[in-house]
C-alpha cells in the first residue's frame, strides 16, 4: 500500500510514524508551465500495527526530509530540497527549508542555503503558505491523496471498492518551483528521512526513501532493511530480490521477471516538466491511479485495478491537497 507502512509487518521506520515516508509527487505546475510542484508525503494519520492515530506532531524535530534531484542521470542527487522542523514549548512548530546544490547535495549532511525559516506548520484547515524569492512551500497536515483499497489487497486482491484511504491525513511538504532550477532534461527524484546518527559528530543515517508506488512488498528481512537504507545508485542489487517476488505473484518466467524489475529499479521518479504528468511515464499527479499501475505490473496482467479513484477533495490552488479531516485527529 505505497510506501505508507515502510517496515515489516506493517509498521514504522525505527518506530516512528513520523518517519515514514509515503508518497512523492511530481507534476507541471497548473496554469504555468514555466513552474513544477514537487509533493514529499511523510507520517500517516492511522497506524495498522498496532492500529490506531499517530502522533499529533506533524514533524520529528530531530529529523531531516529531504527530496533528492538527480540532473545528469547517474542516480546521484545534484539538489536537495532539505526541511528541518523546531517544536515551540506550545507545540507548535516551524520549518526551515534549505537547497544543497553541487558535490554536498549527495551528502548525508545538514546545510546549503536558506531559502526561508520560521514557516508555521499548518495543523488545521487553512493553509499556511509562504513565498520566498521564486519559491511557495508549504508544510502540515494535509488529507491524504493516495487512494487504495488496502484491506482488498491484504485479502489475496479481493477488493471490494472500499478506499482504505479516503478519510485519512497525511503531513506534507509542498514546494513550488521554476523550471528553470531543474533544467532542460528529464530528471530523476526520490525522497528520504534521516535521524541522526549514534554517537558524537552530528552525523545522519537514512530512515526511509522512496520514489515509485510500492516497492517495499517486495522486500523482507534484511533485504528490506537494506532497501530502506541504500541509494539508488546502488538499487541493481535488489533486482533478483524483486524478480523473485514477480516469478512467484505474476507468473513471469524468470528472464521476463528480470527484465521487469529492471524497469522498476534505481526506485526513482522519471520527471521531464515539459509534458504532462502521467504515472509511471513522466511524474506522478493527484490524480494518478499509481495502485492499478502497480497491480497491473505485480500480476502480469491478471489484476489491473482495485475499484477505487482519486478523492473528491483536492483543491485548485498551492498546496493542491485538501484540508485534513476534522475527526481524523
Amino acid at each position: 500500500m505505497s510506501h505508507h507502512y515502510s517496515g515489516l509487518n506493517l509498521v514504522f521506520p525505527h518506530g516512528d510514524a513520523r518517519l515514514d515516508f509515503t508518497d512523492l509527487y511530481a507534476f507541471p505546475k497548473p496554469g504555468d508551465p514555466n513552474k513544477s510542484i514537487l509533493i514529499m508525503n511523510v507520517h500517516p494519520s492511522f497506524g495498522v500495527n498496532p492500529p490506531g492515530l499517530t502522533s499529533a506532531e506533524p514533524f520529528s524535530p530531530d529529523a531531516l526530509y529531504e527530496i533528492k534531484i538527480d540532473t545528469d542521470g547517474d542516480a546521484v542527487a545534484n539538489i536537495t530540497y532539505q526541511v528541518r522542523f523546531a517544536s515551540s514549548k506550545g507545540g507548535a512548530q516551524t520549518a526551515t527549508l534549505r537547497c544543497v546544490e553541487g558535490a554536498l547535495a549527495a551528502t548525508t549532511a545538514e546545510g546549503g542555503r536558506v531559502i526561508c525559516e520560521g514557516v508555521p506548520v499548518s495543523t488545521g484547515r487553512v493553509a499556511q503558505v509562504i513565498q520566498a524569492d521564486d519559491y511557495r512551500f508549504f508544510a502540515g497536515w494535509r488529507s491524504d491523496p493516495f487512494f487504495f483499497d488496502a484491506q482488498g489487497a491484504l485479502n489475496n486482491f479481493q477488493f471490494t471498492g472500499q478506499d482504505f484511504f479516503a478519510d485519512k491525513d497525511i503531513c506534507s511538504i509542498v514546494l513550488e518551483v521554476s523550471n528553470s532550477v531543474l533544467g532542460s532534461k528529464e530528471v530523476r527524484l526520490w525522497a528520504r528521512t534521516l535521524i541522526p546518527a549514534d554517537g558524537a559528530g552530528g552525523s545522519w543515517m537514512q530512515a526511509d526513501r522512496g520514489a515509485r508506488v510500492s516497492q517495499t512488498p517486495f522486500l523482507a528481512g534484511e533485504q528490506n532493511e537494506a532497501y530502506l537504507a541504500g541509494e539508488p545508485a546502488g538499487d541493481a542489487r535488489f533486482i533478483g530480490v524483486f524478480a523473485h517476488a514477480l516469478e512467484h505473484t505474476g507468473g513471469y518466467t524468470p528472464e521476463q521477471a528480470r527484465g521487469v524489475a529492471a524497469t522498476m529499479l534505481p526506485d526513482l521518479l522519471r520527471y521531464d516538466p515539459t509534458r504532462p504528468a502521467r504515472y509511471p511515464h513522466n511524474g506522478r499527479a493527484l490524480t494518478d491511479d499509481a495502485v492499478d499501475a502497480f497491480l497491473a505490473t505485480l500480476t502480469n496482467g491478471k489484476v489491473t485495478e482495485d475499484g477505487v479513484g482519486p478523492h473528491s477533495d483536492l483543491v485548485a490552488e498551492f498546496p493542491y491537497l485538501g484540508p485534513p479531516h476534522n475527526g481524523s485527529r
